[in-house]
């Protein structure tokens, strides 16, 4: 599985934390660490309260629409059923959100005909309240084979041959249980009905990613201000996640760098104390009704110097170039191109050389932090109306500061446009 900055994040701060009062390392901190007397808290942060109104849910009817638009993308892929085990393309389908464990909990979804859901028998109750009281739940004891129960339900839709889709996330003891049971049975992978679907937000979708951005943005504005001379990295980090956390975005995560720290993208284990000319680069985000932020600001704590301000300037105009290639048509290749000429026509890289951009330009967001797809080298996915990218194309220059913005952008019928502000200026960073 691979780890995404969210998690990394998280692993960091809880490293991080070990270092500073030389321990070992704490557990990955999934949110702020909020104070019980709200007193403590400076009060920009203190003075926040959830944004109204409340943000409108993903309905069953859209659900609904969901699961339809997966079997038409069956048909064209000529897949006779699709196979989901817990995370977000279970909870993307159906709502249902279930833990990973040894025991395979599954969703069974023919290209036509009602879902089967297998789940270990101890857990039958549980699951028949999430998945609802007229969906087929049949179980498996402890001492029995749930892939075999799998092939069981293929052979009653009537798929004793064909190609079963497993999403790209399932385990492999589960596809090769499956595999070993309905040998008639072809296993391939689901990406075209998985990211096919996933891919292309709808305006339900788009407003809670809104909502999560604009719970970011809100949290920058409060918590930048309180910096200080002396301020660990791990108390912005904490701040930014109990700033939304009181605005209503839950799953908060932050990763505060300070100085030479910046140039790092996704941080180090060392702690670092603000002082005056140092570099401040806050990547944050949050989740509101299953839906993902991501914003990054770079600053300067003090008076910029010519040379971070001429590099902030050249990040800026990165990210412009980025913004103004993402138009409906064009391929995710062409938007990397874009950004990375500006970059490389300011002295840096080529490529991935550092001092210069080490990464791609930018990733898909929505229900995940980082998903389907990406604007980066050789992609030549064209871009259509609903897609959601992270635009952040980011200058590293080991040793002495890096630089980010990053701001996330929805894909229209007329072009991109971008869920938050853009910044300003090095000295104007929200």
């Amino acid at each position: 599985m691979l780890i995404n900055r969210r998690r990394f994040s998280g692993i960091l701060a809880g490293m991080v934390g070990g270092a500073a009062v030389g321990c070992a390392p704490a557990a990955p901190a999934e949110g702020g660490d909020v104070p019980a007397d709200s007193s403590q808290l400076p009060e920009s942060v203190a003075a926040l309260k959830p944004m109204t109104p409340e943000p409108v849910l993903i309905t069953p009817a859209e659900r609904e629409s969901r699961v339809e638009r997966a079997r038409k993308f069956m048909r064209e892929s000529r897949l006779d059923a699709l196979l989901i085990e817990p995370g977000t393309t279970m909870s993307y389908f159906s709502g249902v959100s279930w833990g990973l464990s040894e025991r395979p909990f599954l969703e069974l979804l023919p290209a036509s005909g009602d879902a089967i859901w297998v789940c270990p028998g101890f857990e039958e109750s549980r699951a028949r309240e999430l998945v609802g009281g007229t969906t087929e739940v049949r179980v498996w004891q402890e001492d029995e084979s749930p892939h075999a129960l799998v092939a069981a339900a293929l052979r009653d839709r009537g798929i004793m041959t064909g190609r079963l889709g497993v999403e790209e996330r399932l385990r492999f003891f589960i596809a090769d249980g499956v595999r070993r049971e309905a040998r008639g049975v072809e296993l391939v992978g689901a990406e075209s009905v998985t990211a096919g679907c996933r891919m292309i937000k709808s305006p339900a979708e788009l407003a809670l990613m809104q909502r999560a951005t604009d719970i970011t943005i809100a949290a920058f504005q409060a918590v930048l201000p309180t910096m200080k001379p002396g301020m660990l990295n791990t108390e912005l980090r904490d701040l930014m996640q109990t700033a939304m956390e009181r605005l209503g975005g839950t799953d908060t995560w932050t990763l505060a760098l300070f100085g030479a720290a910046s140039a790092i993208p996704h941080g180090t284990i060392e702690p670092q104390r603000l002082k005056e000319g140092d570099t401040v680069l806050v990547d944050s985000g949050c989740d509101v009704g299953g839906y993902q932020s991501d914003v990054t600001r770079t600053t300067v704590f003090g008076k910029p110097s010519a040379r971070q301000t001429e590099v902030w300037q050249t990040e800026r105009a990165a990210q412009d170039a980025a913004f103004a290639a993402a138009q409906v048509g064009a391929t995710c290749d062409a938007v990397d191109a874009a950004a990375r000429k500006v970059i490389t026509d300011a002295g840096f890289g080529p490529g991935y050389q550092l001092p210069g951009t080490p990464h791609r330009t930018g990733h898909g967001i929505g229900m995940d932090g980082h998903e389907w797809t990406n604007f980066v080298r050789g992609n030549m996915t064209q871009i259509r109306p609903g897609m959601c990218f992270s635009d952040e194309p980011t200058i590293a220059i080991p040793g002495e500061f890096g630089i980010r913005l990053e701001d996330c952008l929805y894909i229209t019928e007329d072009g991109p446009r971008f869920f938050s502000p853009q910044s300003e200026a090095v000295d104007r960073p929200v």
